[in-house]
């Protein structure tokens, strides 16, 4: 080929290049218009939902010291929820500083948890993030994935654990016996172990559809499960501090309504389970005193969270803008 004919096909390539650039830029930037202007209408629907005053009566109603224990549980669940990410990107073999994946796993899932959908909505920003520092497409699907992981046996361990000391509370919710509602919990707590099973003794890689996944290592492994099982205990200690305001309620009868309402939610992506964890705590607890409670519960866990990683995710886009 000529050599000007080869210089031509060069620049060609050096221009489409640089047009393909230039078009990911402008939709990254759109995608992350798109994720602060969702954040700001999340941000007003919630508050829409609910008057100033039934927020002012609902804190109120609840004492000072169980508030704070309230909080101290929201902030340990999102701590938690950190090391999720902490983890993953270890398994995915790139390993970030702490710093970095709080960051990104605070900014998605305060979002996420109110958006619904999680594993695409957090996704969509977890990628966002872990882009910018170096990760694969692929990559940041195996640390999307090995997070719904975590997810799937925290829920797991903490319902077989409900299930096995309350067997009472979830056979009147589910309609099982109590026998049964113990074996189902039994089940529950044998295939977390089985998972860690796998990851010490199967080597080969886990095929799914176009997916090849590797197992994690044991260790990596049962820090899945004690992290997600810690994760949702904190969650569940939340809800059951706004709720003994109203009433005097054992944690893990608590815990295990949390349990069964956050599957239920899970399986119908209903943002921030609005509406699941309602009906079940009014099993729970029937009468409309606990309303209270579920808001202040709403606000602690979901908005206050939203109100602080909404404006921290635009500061994080004009930051690196700038340093871009």
């Amino acid at each position: 080929m000529p050599t000007s004919k080869r210089l031509a096909r060069q620049r060609a390539l050096t221009s489409l290049k640089a047009q393909r650039e230039r078009q990911m830029t402008w939709l990254k930037r759109a995608v992350a218009v798109a994720v602060i202007a969702l954040a700001a209408g999340l941000l007003y629907n919630t508050l829409s939902g609910y008057s100033l005053d039934q927020i002012l009566q609902s804190i109120k109603a609840i004492p000072l010291p169980r508030l704070a224990l309230a909080a101290g549980f929201a902030a340990g669940s999102y701590f938690c929820l950190t090391w999720f990410d902490f983890l993953a990107v270890r398994y995915a073999g790139t390993p970030l500083p702490y710093r970095r994946c709080a960051l990104a796993s605070f900014c998605s899932l305060s979002l996420g948890h109110n958006i619904g959908f999680a594993a695409l909505s957090s996704g969509a920003i977890r990628y966002r993030f872990y882009s910018r520092w170096g990760m694969s497409a692929g990559q940041i699907a195996k640390v999307v994935i090995f997070c719904g992981v975590t997810v799937g046996l925290g829920l797991l361990t903490l319902a077989g654990i409900a299930l096995l000391l309350r067997p009472d509370l979830a056979a009147k919710m589910l309609g099982l016996t109590p026998s049964l509602a113990v074996a189902v919990g039994a089940l529950c707590l044998v295939l977390s172990a089985l998972y860690l099973v796998a990851a010490a003794f199967l080597r080969r890689k886990v095929k799914i559809k176009n997916w090849t996944l590797p197992m994690p290592e044991l260790k990596l492994a049962a820090a899945q499960i004690g992290i997600g099982s810690v994760n949702f205990a904190c969650v569940a200690g939340c809800l059951h501090q706004t709720l003994s305001a109203v009433g005097d309620l054992p944690y893990f009868a608590v815990a295990a309504a949390y349990v069964i309402a956050n599957a239920s939610a899970l399986l119908t992506h209903v943002p921030g389970g609005l509406g699941v964890i309602e009906s079940v705590v009014m099993f729970l607890i029937p009468g409309g005193a606990v309303i209270g409670a579920l808001v202040m519960f709403r606000v602690i866990y979901f908005l206050v969270p939203l109100c602080i990683g909404g404006p921290l995710f635009g500061l994080t886009e004009i930051y690196y803008r700038k340093k871009k």
